[in-house]
């Protein structure tokens, strides 16, 4: 039987899938990593640690098959934004810096006055915004000049693992949308940006089609992992485009909206249509346009979504365990809808886009003594949720008319979780089948990188789904008042940039 094996990359752990070819799992692997914050506003991590946990997932989710030797091909799935930058050697010149990391706020001021802002929307689909490469690279050349003077390669996380697994230099259109260095309509590196920010070229890997064979596994890899020698490597997309796949969506009319450290609501689209006011980003799908699918999608996200509950849990709470999470849930369950007047702004990170969101914060707004653990928690699920449904109104205003709300990441585990988003948004929520999206994504890409299939006739026939919940209408009218009183909120803390 045919085996196909997907990775993903994600900011706090590697995730591998083994699939057959009709998207059965056969094997799964998790292994973990930690974020360092060496100072205030610094997030980063170690490739060392990727390569390790990456082998840990993968030996993990082999030891579940009877064999490896059928294990046809590998894909990549991995977080986007951060930069790696390697020496001559191609060593790892420094930790990795990645998606959250708010270092650069001085140089977004410094990219916006040298393009133009809508110059920069235009070219890149976004705004600028912190964690971004071109950001971040600004920040090396002009606070680390001898470490940017020693770099010799550029590379997004997912790449950098997969040069370690064959040992090319390659990056997919998807992945190096979210840069800040790509002209996403032509879908390749921006002569413009790269001229402005003083990028060379010959720094950046080549954007090649997600379902291309970069190369093969190397002895080194194939060992390390034990897996086939030369087994294909196909190029892969980033975690977002992976996710859209492994929710089967390649056409416009559902909303994928995933919560996990971060949180994102995300919708395909035929033609590359920026917003002009920067609210959302447009990034390249996995599909290339030519094929008459999406060939590009549009998302909104909030930084601190699962992130936020970790942080409850971890700083407030003070819980640890397995069943920690479920606790917590539990303790939610009990507290009334619009947790008896606790509302939560989940701005721990700041945000990306409109101007004054970097430096939006967090808060609990409306404590008194008779709140306790079950409304915190219980605020925290509200306020990702309304932060999110802001992004949506957003996607509305670009046409957007879902009909139906596909929910993945870890905010999917929790039933009440999925209640709030059905009730806030109007909408029925339906749990895929497998959590790990952009690893199912990944696998789907290296059926069809062999010649499998295509995507499109993959990403729709492979997707099931769990389960079904529907909004109740009063509920939703319900949030709908708590919703004025959020934006007041996030109106009196951050003047003067108000929420649209």
């Amino acid at each position: 039987m045919t085996k196909l094996l997907g990775i993903d990359l994600g900011t706090s752990s590697v995730k591998v899938l083994i699939t057959d070819t009709n998207g059965n799992i056969l094997g799964r692997g998790r292994a973990g990593y930690p974020m360092y914050t060496p100072q205030p506003d610094w997030v980063e991590q170690s490739t060392d640690d990727w390569w390790q946990a990456a082998v840990l997932a993968v030996r993990q989710a082999t030891s579940q098959l009877k064999n490896t030797s059928s294990v046809a091909a590998i894909s990549l799935s991995g977080q986007m934004h951060g930069t790696v930058l390697l020496d001559e050697a191609n060593h790892a010149l420094h930790p990795a810096v990645i998606w959250p990391d708010q270092r650069s706020t001085a140089q977004i001021k410094e990219i916006v006055d040298l393009f133009g802002e809508q110059r920069w929307i235009e070219i890149t689909g976004s705004m600028a915004a912190t964690g971004f490469q071109s950001a971040t690279l600004r920040w090396f050349q002009q606070n680390r000049s001898e470490t940017w003077k020693r770099t010799h390669r550029i590379l997004l996380p997912k790449d950098y693992l997969r040069w370690r697994l064959c040992r090319e230099f390659i990056t997919d259109p998807s992945d190096a949308a979210g840069t800040g260095l790509l002209d996403g309509e032509r879908r390749n590196w921006s002569k413009t940006v790269l001229t402005g920010l003083q990028v060379g070229f010959e720094l950046l890997p080549s954007p090649k089609p997600s379902i291309e064979v970069a190369g093969h596994l190397i002895p080194e890899a194939a060992r390390a992992m034990g897996l086939p020698g030369e087994t294909p490597v196909v190029v892969g997309a980033a975690d977002t485009a992976a996710s859209l796949l492994g929710a089967g969506i390649t056409t416009g009319g559902d909303l994928l909206l995933t919560i996990s450290t971060g949180g994102q609501l995300v919708t395909p689209s035929s033609q590359f249509v920026v917003d002009r006011l920067g609210r959302l980003h447009t990034f390249c799908s996995a599909l290339e346009p030519g094929d008459q699918l999406a060939g590009w999608y549009l998302m909104g996200a909030t930084l601190s979504a699962g992130q936020s509950l970790r942080w409850l849990r971890e700083n407030i709470l003070n819980l640890s365990g397995a069943d920690a999470y479920d606790q917590m849930l539990a303790w939610a369950e009990q507290a009334p809808i619009g947790a008896d007047g606790l509302v939560f702004l989940p701005y721990l990170s700041g945000e990306r886009v409109l101007p004054g969101e970097q430096q939006a914060q967090g808060a609990f707004a409306g404590l008194t003594i008779r709140h306790g653990r079950a409304e915190l928690v219980r605020a925290v699920l509200e306020g990702v949720v309304f932060s999110l449904y802001e992004k949506y109104l957003v996607l509305m205003e670009s046409g957007l008319q879902p009909g139906r709300i596909l929910m993945a990441g870890g905010g999917s585990r929790s039933g009440l979780w999925m209640q709030i988003v059905a009730d806030v948004f109007g909408l029925p929520v339906y749990k895929l089948a497998i959590e790990e999206q952009s690893a199912f994504g990944a696998a789907i890409i290296a059926g069809v990188g062999i010649g499998i299939s295509d995507l499109g006739t993959a990403a729709r026939d492979w997707v099931k789904f769990k389960l079904q919940i529907d909004p109740n209408l009063s509920t939703h009218n319900r949030y709908q008042e708590l919703l004025m009183i959020y934006r007041e909120i996030y109106q009196g803390l951050h003047q003067p940039a108000g929420l649209q």
